[in-house]
């Protein structure tokens, strides 16, 4: 079930928005005042936020951005009485996706939700095409940055292209011929050790001081990338 944060200071439109999602199956919660509503957006999951302009202690399109800078794919609709065009493109360029005018139709607002729902599905199954994970371990396909723990690992182009494909092949024990032929385009040379100096690369980059160890060598076999 999806989550709404209501960031509204009229008590009366705020319920009246929280009852009618809870009707259409969303759970809601809401927020009254600025600091109150950012600090609930930033540090719980919520799946769209519903925003506010004028409100008391924090205005609208700061939460945007602050929210934004945070949460870059977190759908958020801004939600005022505020109807020139110069306020409209304010709140889109902080960040907002959305920006309808009081007063409204309720279910106008529901389908502008629904939009925003299909529009961040569709960003989620991208990056995550683009992301690979197991365990503590991240490698974005696009940036090719590689994370453990969240922190940043610099490695070179082939040692991301063999880190690349021993995630890949997870769980499954690769040998020194399948990741010469894979990651350097050769033909095996049992006289050559390049692979294990690679190998003893990433190790020491994205194993040796983090836990679990996910690199594991089988004897006379190959290697294996898989939390033991």
């Amino acid at each position: 079930m999806k989550t709404i944060l209501i960031v509204e200071d009229d008590r009366r439109i705020a319920q009246n928005i929280s009852r009618g999602l809870m009707e259409e199956g969303y759970q809601t919660e809401v927020a009254y005042e600025g600091y109150n509503g950012r600090d609930l957006a930033l540090r719980h999951p919520f799946d769209l936020i519903i925003l506010d302009i004028n409100l008391p202690g924090l205005n609208g399109y700061e939460i945007c951005r602050n929210v934004r800078a945070e949460k870059p794919h977190l759908p958020i609709i801004m939600l005022t009485a505020l109807g020139e065009i110069e306020d409209k493109v304010e709140g889109l360029e902080r960040g907002a996706d959305d920006y309808l005018v009081k007063p409204f139709d309720f279910r106008e607002l529901n389908a502008r939700i629904a939009t925003c729902f299909r529009r961040a599905d569709l960003i989620d199954k991208t990056v995550a095409d683009e992301v690979l994970r197991i365990a503590n371990l991240e490698i974005n396909l696009s940036t090719k940055q590689v994370k453990r723990s969240n922190t940043p690992i610099d490695l070179t182009a082939r040692e991301f292209a063999l880190l690349e494909y021993l995630v890949r092949n997870r769980g499954r024990v690769v040998s020194k011929m399948d990741l010469a032929e894979k990651v350097w385009s050769l033909n095996f040379d049992p006289g050559t050790n390049v692979v294990e100096v690679y190998i003893n690369y990433l190790r020491k980059k994205m194993d040796r001081d983090f836990e679990p160890k996910l690199i594991h060598t089988r004897a006379g076999m190959g290697y294996v990338l898989k939390v033991e």
